[in-house]
């Protein structure tokens, strides 16, 4: 038996696809324990809570819980209590190429100036720059930096990358380097790795500080790698040059944020993952990591919980 919170019309499709499997379909914070009992949770995100809230949730209702799959890619938007001590899965790589788009597109956008030539005089249309043989710095080689790196990589561009283990990259022709080493020689600079403690303002006032002057910083991870005092500092000061900012910290910004009228700042409402086919592909994942599950087989995206992802 599987519990749903990810919308009646993921359930449908989970439903769909395993007929002889009783799926519910229940809210964030059920007000008492559904019945019947079930060993399997499809989760959704507590995005509309800050974290503080977010861990004093009761999540009492979810004692027989065994196996908690994650909608989304990342786990840090769940009460920790919600996860401890199960089996956590999480739709890891199902955002990598909508993802790499969207950060190429924010290159290639930076590089040709657009919008601002639209439309305006010759000398404005004049200013170009180009892709090939500028270094981006992909922080964190995961899936997302795997398949932004592939695409860099297409345009001729010199890719550095960090990972936080010693495994070589997965993709010929990136060199693995030290943080200090990529921002000190990227022009752009993608950001791609999961919120941990550890990750938290990883792009901090000392960082900005070694960031090559007028580089570009795109983040599609999550706004709290990023110290939004120190990068508005920067940008006021004209050392960084632009920032393309899929995610915030909060998310959504306040209505009256600096960052909402800095105008070297690129704001898009989380979008950058969205996928015309993605509620199929996180249905795909479940339901073959659900007849792993009933068959004792490892199960795909297995979350590291000490490690946060």
């Amino acid at each position: 038996m599987v519990w749903n919170q990810a919308g009646a019309a993921i359930g449908d499709l989970v439903r769909a696809r395993l007929p002889d499997t009783q799926v519910i379909d229940i809210p964030l914070d059920p007000p008492e324990p559904p019945d019947p009992r079930a060993e399997i949770l499809l989760a959704w995100p507590r995005r509309d809570l800050p974290a503080a809230a977010r861990e004093g949730v009761d999540v009492d209702w979810a004692h027989d819980v065994r196996w908690i799959h994650s909608a989304m890619t990342g786990i840090d938007d769940y009460p920790s209590a919600l996860l401890r001590e199960r089996v956590v899965t999480c739709s890891r790589g199902l955002a990598a190429v909508p993802a790499a788009e969207y950060v190429l597109a924010a290159i290639l956008s930076a590089e040709k100036h657009i919008p601002e030539i639209w439309q305006q005089d010759s000398a404005a249309t004049a200013r170009s720059g180009t892709l090939a043989g500028k270094t981006l710095g992909i922080v964190g080689l995961g899936e997302i930096g795997t398949a932004v790196a592939e695409r860099a990589l297409a345009f001729g561009m010199h890719v550095v990358a960090t990972r936080r283990t010693d495994r070589p990259s997965p993709t010929a022709g990136v060199t693995l380097i030290s943080l200090d080493e990529l921002l000190t020689e990227s022009h752009h600079i993608a950001l791609t790795l999961p919120a941990t403690p550890a990750t938290r303002h990883c792009i901090d006032a000392s960082a900005v500080a070694r960031m090559r002057p007028g580089s570009h910083i795109i983040n599609v991870a999550r706004g709290s790698l990023i110290d939004d005092q120190a990068l508005l500092a920067a940008l006021d000061e004209g050392r960084i040059g632009l920032a393309t900012l899929d995610v915030t910290d909060p998310e959504p910004l306040p209505a009256n944020h600096q960052l909402r009228r800095h105008p070297r700042v690129r704001l898009s409402p989380h979008v950058s993952a969205r996928d015309p086919h993605g509620l199929e592909r996180l249905v795909d994942r479940f339901v073959t990591n659900y007849r792993r599950y009933t068959t004792g087989d490892e199960l795909l995206g297995l979350v590291d919980l000490a490690a946060g992802y």
